[in-house]
């Protein structure tokens, strides 16, 4: 339990793994109970992002959105894109455990990544091109932290289906630190999104616990390329609801 507690030092833990930013280089293998803190840097990676959004609708919203999904993969390195294609290769290219994992681990994409790379990344855009129009780019920083927060629980209840990777190198982090990232997350959507937090929250949740189910069935447990799908899932849902509500209800 000690080795839980929250550091001011996860936060730079998990921009260091998560993210492709100059931090100071840090030799120690990465730590588990530092997932509190991975909601924290998508929040911070996607403000950037929705910041640069914000200053390029002068340029229109087509432009800002696709800006905004540009510089959040500039800064993430598009570790998680990388994950929901190769999972997508993987889940449904395979015929049992063995091959599955291997595809997911080969670096070439196939027909399925593309598929899932296209429909998230048209989805993303049109959701995005919504909230920027409404000027709700605390929405999409919200949103970024909530996402995060599934890669935690996941890596939390889950056992991991390969045993090698950079999910099992970081290691499997306690309950405690992982239902603090989702607190922190969650507090985030409600100062965003008040009483209307269930309507985002909800699909999202939904949509990690298939993938989840899904991945224990055909490959045992969760992956880094599981983890990046989830991100991704709850990602793209949690856009497309916030458009939802601001377009037919006007929050």
């Amino acid at each position: 339990m000690q080795n839980d507690i929250p550091r001011p030092s996860d936060l730079f833990a998990a921009l260091r793994l998560l993210t492709r930013l100059p931090l100071p280089h840090d030799p120690s293998p990465p730590r588990a109970a530092a997932a509190w803190a991975w909601p924290v840097a998508g929040a911070l990676v996607s403000a950037v992002a929705a910041t640069a959004g914000e200053y390029a609708m002068l340029l229109g919203p087509a432009f800002a959105a696709a800006l905004v999904m540009a510089v959040q993969a500039m800064m993430t390195g598009a570790m998680h894109e990388d994950g929901l294609a190769d999972t997508a290769d993987g889940l449904w290219g395979g015929w049992d455990k063995t091959r599955r994992l291997a595809i997911m681990k080969d670096s070439h994409i196939g027909t399925y990544g593309v598929m899932a790379l296209l429909l998230v990344a048209l989805a993303r855009w049109d959701a995005l091109m919504g909230l920027l129009i409404g000027d709700r780019w605390i929405y999409i920083v919200a949103i970024a932290a909530l996402s995060r927060a599934p890669m935690a629980l996941m890596m939390a209840l889950m056992p991991n289906a390969r045993g090698s990777g950079l999910s099992a190198a970081v290691g499997r982090p306690s309950i405690w630190p992982a239902t603090l990232g989702v607190a922190l997350s969650l507090g985030l959507a409600v100062f965003a999104f008040g009483p209307e937090t269930a309507i985002i929250v909800l699909p999202m949740a939904g949509a990690c616990l298939i993938l989840a189910l899904v991945a224990r069935s055909k490959i045992g447990g969760q992956t880094g390329d599981i983890l990046g799908a989830a991100q991704q899932l709850a990602e793209v849902i949690g856009l497309t609801m916030a458009a939802y509500l601001i377009t037919d209800f006007g929050y």
